[in-house]
């Protein structure tokens, strides 16, 4: 699961690193990253809320195997270097995207004692900044070399080999589990989630902490490359050190959601992303290079770690036979933010500039995370059984 989440990750993160390369050559804005993005987590969110029925049907490994393929697909599409091409494989990404957090939920869940769940959900989730990071320094090196069209190409081919690794795992991993109880369906799911008061708070602040993560990973080599002066290898290769960053704070953060309440550890966490956008906010095109990268640095290694912790408390309060549904719910939540959110960032920055729009991303954590902290301090025990 580690690994399909690192070959899917890439593949989303591409476009974006690519961005000014293919913004050339198309004869469009940069800034629309910030619409294609929206585009991918749109699709991603209406997949993911359906993608407990194809789990049920298929297999969890199987809809990741069909997920790889699709997003290989894109890359390819991408390679045609016309605007359809672009917009066909932000899509095709978009599908792949979705039913990834949903099948990996529902094989680690029957796999992993409850007393590990955040701990192993955060390794597993570990594959997305260890895929935006191989993102980040193969593809810049890649582009100097065959283009952007080759390094879409190079993408694609690596996405076909993961599935075929996938796919010798498949009878071992499908036949050590149960299948997924039959599906409550979709508005059932959505009704239990928003109706359970701490899934509830959990749902809406990952997608509000979505917002902060994927304005920073998907603007952060455009914001650097525009605002401050710095190549596109420079500001890849920053990149690349926040995504080690936050794998790392990933796994920390697993560890400690394994010994204290998660609800108020993602609180806290939250904290400390509103505190890496003000900051951000406050680079400016004379800030040294060595300063801008203690920065993206630090915003990037907490802005990105919260995840798994996230996830594996979704999956403790899911009803027995529930998680893929349940998690469904969460990811379909989580990738709203990154619907609304990196156009309306974009927005914010063509009309104010990107310090008003890290400051915007900046009081709308901070608000989560007070949102998470109270109702921690609030929360009293109620019954975990849907319906």
């Amino acid at each position: 699961m580690l690994g399909t989440q690192i070959t899917i990750s890439l593949a989303v993160l591409s476009l974006s690193v690519l961005m000014p390369a293919v913004a050339r050559d198309l004869a469009i804005s940069p800034k629309l990253v910030g619409a294609f993005t929206a585009i991918t987590y749109a699709v991603a969110s209406a997949v993911a809320l359906t993608s407990a029925g194809v789990i049920a049907r298929l297999g969890a490994v199987r809809a990741c195997q069909l997920a790889m393929l699709a997003a290989a697909a894109g890359l390819a599409l991408n390679a045609g270097a016309a605007l359809w091409a672009t917009i066909g494989a932000v899509i095709l990404i978009g599908f792949a995207q979705g039913p990834i957090n949903p099948a990996s939920a529902h094989i680690l869940s029957q796999r992993v004692p409850r007393a590990w769940f955040s701990m192993v959900f955060s390794v597993k989730q570990t594959g997305v900044p260890l895929g935006f990071a191989a993102a980040g320094i193969v593809l810049p090196l890649l582009l100097g070399w065959i283009g952007w069209r080759g390094a879409s190409l190079a993408g694609a081919v690596f996405l076909l080999a993961g599935t075929v690794a996938l796919g010798l795992l498949r009878s071992r991993l499908d036949a050590a589990m149960a299948p997924p109880g039959p599906s409550p369906g979709i508005w059932r799911s959505v009704r239990f989630v928003l109706g359970h008061r701490e899934l509830r708070v959990l749902g809406w602040s990952a997608l509000v902490y979505v917002i902060a993560q994927h304005s920073f990973t998907f603007f952060l080599v455009t914001y650097l490359y525009e605002h401050c002066h710095l190549t596109i290898a420079q500001a890849g290769f920053l990149l690349f050190l926040s995504q080690m960053g936050g794998t790392a704070q990933r796994l920390v953060l697993g560890a400690i959601g394994d010994r204290m309440p998660r609800l108020p550890l993602l609180g806290w966490t939250g904290i400390g992303i509103a505190a890496g956008a003000a900051a951000t906010a406050a680079i400016a095109p004379t800030t040294p290079y060595w300063l801008v990268g203690l920065i993206v640095f630090a915003y990037g290694t907490v802005v990105i770690s919260w995840n798994g912790v996230s996830i594996a408390e979704f999956a403790h309060l899911a009803p027995p036979g529930q998680v893929a549904a349940v998690a469904a719910v969460q990811t379909a939540l989580a990738f709203s933010g990154a619907v609304v959110g990196p156009p309306t960032f974009g927005l914010i920055a063509s009309l104010a500039g990107y310090p008003a729009a890290f400051l915007v991303v900046a009081v709308l954590v901070t608000a989560a995370a007070i949102w998470q902290i109270v109702t921690a301090r609030n929360n009293r025990p109620e019954p975990m059984a849907a319906g």
